[in-house]
């Protein structure tokens, strides 16, 4: 629920009647709110003071032990009770593990009893915290949670960061965006009988309407100076009328209290007011009586009202101004148990940058920023780096003030701005870094630089991300740990382009060196790097060995990352070795592990997208698109997202889903005619584009798709030779298709074509398949499809086979491939091949039944042997876990699938096995040895 109004309309009273009411009958309330720190605001201010509610509540030993074994330590990055924070270094995918704790918690916790996760005054909200909140929109789907965010709608200009998040939410399913209206006549006259206990004058109603503009909270004010003759000249007037009427003294407490913020502990105003507990007491209690401040947990003080806390810090005089704040950061410093844990050091820095004291404010702001690195709080470190930067020239001594020069802080902030995706600033950074260092006397440094700058140029789609990476490899020639980090990118950067025997050869060198001087972390990724190059030469029986070699070290070492990325690496390797079924099997444990070491977010979806591949090779579509969308859902990096959307298109283009088709290949950049830099990608997209047209009746244009695939550099010949076939396959198709529109240019691209299959390699049975068909062996290429159990390429293989022997007078031979192909087309729901079989067939006057009216051949339907019954592969495996007792949201979480798709598998179930009941099912499934 996003909850919008103007300031003083109410927000917080609704919501906190509502969960009033919500805890009535047994809701856990969680609330946090966001925290305004002049312009950079609090990271994961809203989530830490949520978290923190929920440790004094059930103490941290019981909400470490709701989360996977171990993930409780990256907690510990924003509250102290968790203990020391893990030692992983992996900065780049930390944010993301972070963000799957805390979705793992609130789903751990709804098990229990309803969650509702209230976060106020989202319009202050940092960046980190709303990545959080709509990453949680996004993915909370099947747990009873309810997040309620409160902003000021008054308060979004139109640069304002929140906006484009707001429109996001807005296109998510199960999210509701409600605008609080200010009050009519009537509605304020029901406030104002409220407020007195009676029922007002309607003069006196319309005064106040007329004067508040429907405003509660103005309303109540108005009703305050109810007696009073004077009439405010404006709604500040207005505000501050209830503070001025306060003593002298309490006044003066209220003006240091607003430096503080909306919240200040007693024992911290106590320090900066020089008042004893007594003295301060009797200054607030005026304060509180006029319900200007009001008394919170812990020893706190908070203004009733945002709108008064600033309109009281208005009301400082500049000198006083940068006084009380110099006091709150000089008594923060001194004693920084005086602000909730994990504060201090962006209290601090906020409060010295406040007071203008531009040395201080140096300091702190890097002491600040390192605090934010720690907790995963990239962009807001960026900002902190920013202000050290902006600050350096107004203080003499920076570099000896904070121990390091300025080239530093640049570094610091570019190595940031990779992590965040912010290439702009990254690239402004370093450039700035590069102009201060001599390549003579800081190679090391200059080299990080430049393989800094080739990650943004490529995550920016550029060019020169190469020449950088081997501008570095030349000024780090001596074995190091700098060439090692060097080598490492430039190896994996050059396979990714088809230049596999160099990258090869590099990261040969960089393992060698990784073994010289013992860094066991960097061989194990070396190792995947190298089964990388290994897969892409085709040698894959290879390439399990070296991902098992990487793993046994991952395994060691305790690093989930690198046993994830072996696995994943081998379910990639098996599904091209036509062992699809097992690595299905593979990626599902993959996923498991992910989902247990919390980087699902990262490495699960890659292993997902693996699985996806796999389910569509197998004909199994709808789990295919299933996995798909689980993925997407929960947000990947880019080039992951990019993957899964290919897996996507191939489905869509089996079905002959055009539109979708069409739409997904805009996403990911296949229409605009720039070349993807990586090998893999730009292949499949140019293959994907061929499909389109041909789906849409253009065959020379899918022509001219397929010529360009073969004639440019690090095409079919130079690539992984699955994929180089794959394509050629398709090649031979749209040459046929084409031949009768454009007959030469199709004999010149089959011409091109034969040229480079004889300089290619195959590297087991699916490559094999694809030759058969690039070569014309379509009947060979049907028995070897069938073989590894590939339906759809069967299929295809069969009606090619039968048009060349319609062709050739064999009616029969076509009649009978034919009746094999069309049930295994109607089984998939590829709309696109049955017509083609349906259309050659009644080319020939070939029936695709036999007398009694039954469709031929092996198609799917039934191919699981359960006694008649028309299960699905993923049908069998929810029936499986039904007979295990299994609920809907643990065959969910197992099939990483949403409870809601399960729902639907369970009814077809039941339906298809004639019961009305699980337990029946489960029955049912056992009495006809459905489950073997």
């Amino acid at each position: 629920m996003l909850l919008g109004g103007e300031a003083g309309g109410g927000k917080t009273r609704l919501v906190s009647r509502f969960t009033e009411e919500a805890a009535s009958l047994g809701a856990h309330i969680l609330v946090g709110g966001c925290v305004e720190l002049s312009a950079e605001g609090l990271a994961y201010a809203p989530f830490t003071a949520a978290l923190r509610q929920l440790v004094k509540e059930i103490g941290a030993t019981e909400v470490a032990a709701l989360l996977p074994g171990g993930a409780a330590r990256d907690l510990a990055r924003l509250l102290p009770e968790f203990g020391e924070p893990s030692g992983d270094k992996e900065t780049d995918t930390g944010r993301a593990r972070l963000f799957e704790q805390f979705l793992t918690l609130l789903e751990r916790l709804a098990e229990r009893r309803s969650v509702i996760l209230v976060i106020e005054d989202i319009h202050w909200a940092d960046r980190s915290s709303r990545d959080l909140i709509a990453f949680l929109s996004r993915n909370l789907r099947t747990a009873p949670v309810l997040m309620i965010m409160t902003y000021r709608s008054d308060e979004l200009h139109r640069q304002h960061p929140l906006r484009p998040v707001l429109a996001e939410l807005g296109r998510v399913d199960g999210v509701v965006r409600l605008d609080l209206p200010r009050l009519s006549q009537s509605e304020v006259a029901a406030q104002i009988a409220g407020i007195r206990g009676d029922v007002p004058e309607l003069a006196l109603v319309r005064n106040v309407y007329q004067r508040s503009e429907g405003i509660p909270l103005f309303v109540e004010a108005l009703m305050e100076r109810e007696d009073e003759c004077s009439v405010p000249e404006s709604l500040h007037d207005l505000i501050i009328g209830s503070v001025e009427r306060l003593p002298e003294e309490t006044q003066r407490v209220l003006r240091i209290a607003a430096a503080g913020g909306n919240r200040v502990g007693h024992e911290l105003l106590a320090a900066v007011t020089d008042l004893s507990d007594v003295d301060l007491e009797n200054a607030v209690r005026p304060a509180i009586s006029g319900n200007v401040l009001q008394v919170a947990d812990g020893r706190a003080y908070v203004f009733r009202h945002s709108l008064i806390r600033e309109a009281v810090h208005d009301e400082m005089l500049p000198g006083e101004h940068n006084r009380i704040h110099a006091r709150f950061a000089e008594e923060i410093d001194r004693d920084r148990r005086l602000v909730p844990p994990g504060r201090a050091a962006i209290e601090i820095a906020h409060h010295w940058y406040s007071a203008r004291d531009h040395l201080w404010a140096l300091i702190s702001a890097w002491e600040a920023s390192a605090k934010a690195a720690k907790a995963f709080a990239y962009t807001e470190q960026i900002q902190l780096l920013e202000r050290v930067l902006s600050l350096w020239d107004r203080v003499p001594d920076a570099a000896e003030r904070i121990g390091v020069d300025h080239t530093t802080v640049l570094e610091q902030a570019s190595e940031a701005a990779v992590i965040t995706g912010e290439t702009d600033r990254g690239l402004k950074f370093v450039k700035g870094a590069l102009a201060e260092l001599d390549e003579t006397t800081h190679p090391e440094r200059v080299a990080q630089l430049l393989v800094r700058r080739s990650q943004l140029k490529i995550h920016k789609g550029r060019r020169g991300g190469l020449e950088d990476l081997r501008y570095a490899e030349r000024l780090v020639g001596a074995p190091s740990s700098a060439r090692v980090n060097v080598l490492t990118r430039l190896g994996s950067f050059l396979m990714f382009t088809n230049q596999t025997s160099e990258g090869t050869a590099l990261t040969r060198e960089a393992l060698r060196i990784a073994r010289e001087i013992g860094d066991e972390c960097l061989e194990a990724e070396l190792l995947t790097n190298l089964a990388l190059g290994q897969s892409l030469a085709g040698e894959l029986e290879a390439t399990l060995l070296t991902n098992e070699r990487a793993m046994e070290i991952g395994k060691r070492l305790r690093s989930g990352r690198i046993v994830l990325r072996a696995m994943s690496n081998n379910v990639d390797a098996l599904n091209n070795l036509g062992r699809s079924e097992q690595a299905v099997q593979l990626a599902l444990e993959g996923e498991a592990l992910a989902k247990k070491y919390g980087r699902y977010r990262v490495s699960g979806t890659f292993t997902a997208n693996n699985r996806a591949e796999a389910l569509e090779a197998l004909g199994r579509w709808d789990e295919a698109v299933e996995a798909v969308e689980h993925a997407l859902a929960m947000d990947p990096i880019q080039r992951t997202r990019g993957h899964l959307l290919r897996v996507r298109a191939d489905v869509a283009a089996g079905r002959g889903e055009t539109d979708l088709l069409e739409r997904i290949l805009g996403e990911v950049g296949a229409l605009h005619g720039e070349r993807d830099q990586y090998a893999q990608e730009w292949m499949t997209n140019l293959r994907l584009v061929a499909e389109l047209h041909l789906l849409r009746g253009h065959p020379i244009e899918a022509l001219k798709a397929a010529e360009e695939l073969l004639t440019a550099p690090g095409g079919p010949h130079s690539s992984k030779p699955m994929l180089g076939w794959r394509a050629m396959a398709q090649n031979r198709l749209i040459c046929d298709v084409a031949a009768a529109a454009a007959p030469q240019l199709a004999q010149q691209v089959r011409v091109k074509a034969e040229a480079l299959m004889a300089t290619m390699t195959s590297d087991g049975p699916v490559s094999d398949a694809y030759r058969f068909m690039s070569s014309g062996r379509f009947d060979a290429a049907a028995a070897a499809w069938r073989a590894i159990g590939r339906p759809y390429p069967q299929a295809r293989s069969l009606t090619q086979a039968a048009a060349v022997a319609a062709k050739l007078g064999d009616r029969d031979g076509a009649s009978a491939r034919l009746r094999e192909a069309h049930p295994i087309a109607q089984a998939l729901g590829a709309l696109p091949l049955l017509t083609d079989i349906e259309a050659l067939g009644r080319r020939i006057g070939a029936p695709l039944t036999t007398t009694d009216g039954v469709t031929e051949g092996n198609g799917l339907a039934g191919r699981n042997g359960s006694a008649g019954v028309d299960l699905t592969p993923r049908e069998l495996e929810v029936l499986r876990l039904v007979t295990l007792g299994r609920s809907n949201r643990d065959i969910a979480s197992e099939l990483f699938i949403s409870a809601k798709t399960v729902s639907v598998h369970v009814s077809n179930i039941l339906g298809k096995l004639g019961v009305s009941t699980r337990g029946e099912a489960a029955a049912a499934a056992h009495r006809r040895s459905i489950l073997g």
